[in-house]
């Protein structure tokens, strides 16, 4: 397993390419409407990020392992979708539940983030999965610190939604990331205290848990990237990059606009970033 472990230089990067994430976030969050189109969301996305942020949509034509490129700027996954859901021209509705989830690429370096956005009124099931989903993410969050392990993050994450009788999505996980977009290691949502690779300070990571209210199958679609629930059920993610610090860790995708961090994260987080000893 090659991990890169970033110098201050690279630091440095990732904070200003995870803020840019951010501030990309905050931007779209005002479009979120009933009536528009993911389609609609995903140029604004793009001109945005090219001529405001001065930076690259990392998602835009990306081909691992042989995919078929990907077509858009940002993933949008609705209701059932899990994650990598493709933007089209059909309007989102009032009570849909969308998943953003945006890459830049500033100066070489990536900045990776997600967040759950509410069309219009939505049911109290959905704004619980939001909530909860947003919960167990700084959950595994408040495990990173040198000398921890990624199965801590996991436990952490599993043991939190089980206990509010959601699934955790099994198949898709957080991952290292840097100068590429998905490095070693990968971060299961998932796991046991201990286990696999110790966390140390100069790795960055992404931590995103996807969660569903029913069963945690999954199926793709027939476009090759878009994941949804296999019964169906309501699904929900977020994300933040994250950098292992001597102390503890420091989330890189936090803007002045960023939803409020959840009272059991302590010290609560100024309005930049959070730096956690």
């Amino acid at each position: 397993m090659t991990i890169t472990y970033k110098d201050p230089d690279g630091i440095a990067g990732m904070r200003i390419a995870g803020r840019l994430a951010a501030e990309l976030l905050d931007y779209l969050a005002q479009f979120v409407k009933p009536g528009i189109t993911t389609n609609e969301l995903d140029r604004l996305a793009e001109d945005y990020t090219t001529q405001v942020l001065g930076a690259i949509s990392a998602p835009l034509n990306y081909a691992p392992g042989g995919h078929t490129p990907y077509p858009k700027s940002i993933c949008t996954s609705i209701n059932h979708q899990v994650c990598h859901g493709i933007p089209n021209d059909k309007p989102l509705k009032k009570g849909d539940i969308i998943n953003i989830d945006v890459t830049v690429i500033k100066n070489g370096w990536h900045g990776d983030s997600s967040r759950m956005y509410q069309v219009g009124e939505v049911s109290i099931a959905a704004k619980r999965l939001c909530k909860l989903t947003f919960d167990a993410m700084w959950k595994g969050i408040m495990q990173v610190r040198d000398g921890a392990y990624l199965g801590d993050i996991g436990h952490a994450i599993q043991t939190f939604a089980e206990g509010h009788g959601l699934s955790v999505v099994r198949e898709y996980c957080g991952h290292g990331i840097g100068q590429k977009f998905h490095e070693e290691p990968q971060v299961l949502h998932y796991g046991k205290p201990g286990t696999l690779e110790q966390l140390k300070a100069g790795m960055t990571i992404t931590i995103e848990p996807m969660l569903n209210v029913g069963r945690k199958e999954i199926k793709e679609l027939g476009d090759g990237w878009t994941i949804v629930t296999k019964d169906h059920s309501l699904s929900a993610q977020w994300e933040h990059t994250v950098l292992v610090t001597p102390t503890g860790y420091e989330v890189l995708t936090l803007s002045a606009n960023s939803p409020a961090v959840p009272e059991f994260v302590k010290p609560a987080a100024p309005a930049m970033s959070l730096t956690v000893a």
